[in-house]
């Protein structure tokens, strides 16, 4: 008998760093979204057992970055070590930053979104775009229609 995943949209404030190694793909915004994000992922998802190091082959890192035009969307595992990087991968770390973070799933990730954006509307905080992404982790199960995802947006505390 499966059980109803339900999202907790439980919002919380973290800082992390993430070192990362995958592939990623470029496309217009929003024209190209999301079939060019799930084109990457599922193409990676293939190679991922290529990576040494991974913390954890289950997990997908899914960092993002959009200037309203383009979209780079990648399709990452965490490791321990960024090094032997296999052909037609990426490494890349991205520096400890404060994120505001919700649970959701792959079923509820815009209402995660719109939570997200309500609480730093409510206080005080922006969306910081240099020096990091936004990140969508899905935790994989082959076995299930609906997964849990947490959703990162890097913030900073507006000045009063």
């Amino acid at each position: 008998m499966n059980k109803q995943l339900e999202a907790s949209f439980e919002i919380e404030v973290v800082n992390r760093e993430y070192k990362l190694v995958g592939m990623s793909i470029t496309g217009n915004f929003p024209e190209s979204f999301p079939e060019v994000a799930v084109t990457v992922q599922r193409e990676f998802w293939e190679r991922r057992k290529e990576i040494k190091n991974s913390k954890d082959y289950e997990t997908l890192f899914s960092p993002g970055m959009c200037n309203g035009i383009l979209a780079t969307y990648f399709a990452c595992v965490e490791v321990t070590e960024v090094d032997n990087v296999p052909e037609g991968m990426i490494a890349f770390t991205l520096p400890d930053t404060e994120y505001v973070k919700v649970s959701c799933t792959n079923k509820t990730i815009g209402e995660g979104y719109n939570k997200l954006f309500d609480w730093m509307k409510q206080n005080r905080y922006e969306h910081k775009f240099y020096g990091a992404c936004q990140i969508e982790i899905f935790y994989i199960n082959d076995e299930v229609d609906e997964e849990p995802v947490e959703i990162l947006i890097p913030i900073c505390k507006l000045n009063d």
